[in-house]
């Protein structure tokens, strides 16, 4: 589930946080970024979790509602539908989302707020009136519900994101393609796999495990030869003056252009100029682009590199 991009987005902040701080070690730096790795994985369970905990405050309101003195017709016989809903009950029973809240502490109890903020833009969109007034009854048409509700209405809303970064800072940069995940989850859900309907593993397979670990561990290890790589490059400037980010992401490139032989050098270079573009400044993209390319020039012609 977590995907390369989200590994090498983690593998940036990593080396820039080990670099920003003197005393860092590499191996307190690597379990660091194990760490955010794993809280990005809670981050989809805990998107899971937030359809369950939505649905029993809705159902705790209607409830409050239908006992409070002298309560409307409307208010004793409330519409149901959200809170019956087939595909939010099946996700309640389901076993590895409760075996992992279990053994990780995966909990919204804490951050009711935020819940009660999600329920209160469900309620007021046209998507819920929609589905509430719709005559057809089927766990599809609830299931496509729940996945209508994260695209329409959570991707993309930046106050909600920064809620969810306010909650986690592992979360920061996280939100939008761990999303993805949880809307490709619901799609995949089937009535008649009940409680066992299976969940996204942390990893696609442990070939992704690897690359992260050793993409840090060689970006650290041989930091200093990148790092000379580029400075042999740079025209006209001083390596001081280059921007600390463009320096680390170019460094982070060199690394799995050099360790990497499966991986296209037109794929790497893509991530990382895209990468510039979201975390450094307007012309870094160009400017990487440029070093990164008189440096693969240059390996290509040592036999250095025989990739392409």
């Amino acid at each position: 589930m977590i995907n390369r991009v989200l590994i090498r987005i983690k593998i940036l902040q990593m080396v820039f946080a080990f670099y920003g701080n003197e005393n860092e070690d590499s191996k307190v730096a690597e379990n660091e970024l194990l760490l955010s790795l794993r809280r990005s994985y809670d981050l989809y369970y805990y998107f899971l979790m937030l359809i369950v905990e939505i649905t029993n405050l809705q159902e705790r309101k209607l409830d409050m509602r239908r006992h409070k003195y002298r309560p409307t017709e409307e208010e004793l016989n409330p519409n149901m539908r959200l809170v019956n809903n087939r595909f939010a009950r099946q996700l309640e029973t389901n076993e590895m989302l409760l075996r992992y809240a279990k053994e990780h502490g995966i909990s919204w109890v804490n951050e009711m707020d935020f819940v009660k903020k999600v329920l209160d833009i469900i309620l007021e969109s046209s998507l819920y009136r929609n589905y509430m007034d719709s005559l057809e009854e089927s766990y599809d048409a609830d299931r496509d519900f729940w996945r209508a509700v994260f695209r329409k209405l959570i991707c993309g809303n930046e106050t909600l994101k920064d809620d969810l970064e306010d909650i986690s800072i592992y979360w920061n940069d996280d939100v939008e393609i761990i999303e993805t995940f949880v809307i490709k989850t619901i799609k995949r859900f089937t009535e008649s796999d009940g409680n066992r309907q299976e969940l996204l593993p942390m990893f696609k397979d442990h070939e992704d495990y690897d690359f992260a670990v050793n993409l840090f561990r060689h970006t650290i290890r041989n930091g200093d030869a990148y790092r000379e790589q580029i400075t042999g490059h740079i025209q006209n400037w001083e390596l001081e003056r280059i921007a600390n980010m463009d320096l680390i992401i170019m460094q982070v490139a060199l690394a799995e252009i050099m360790n990497f032989p499966k991986i296209p050098i037109s794929v790497t270079m893509n991530e990382y100029l895209d990468a510039a573009r979201y975390y450094s400044t307007p012309k870094s993209a160009t400017f990487i682009n440029g070093i990164l390319d008189s440096i693969i020039k240059e390996l290509k012609k040592e036999k250095l590199l025989l990739k392409d």
